[in-house]
């Protein structure tokens, strides 16, 4: 089992991208990040991955 540092926002962006290739569909990922406890926020800046135990985001995702 890997313990991923929350502190590094690569390791995470790297699962976070990781589940992204493995989901069939948009909805799908978001319930496979939900499962890790993340979410992804929409905002004007664009797409920020998000803690849902600490509702703090934690990095931006790429386009």
């Amino acid at each position: 089992m890997n313990i991923l540092d929350l502190g590094n926002d690569d390791a995470v962006l790297n699962l976070v991208m990781r589940e992204r290739r493995l989901a069939v569909s948009e909805r799908e990922w978001k319930h496979r990040l939900r499962g890790y406890g993340y979410a992804i926020r929409d905002t004007a800046e664009g797409r920020v991955l998000t803690s849902l135990v600490r509702g703090a985001s934690i990095c931006n995702l790429p386009a």
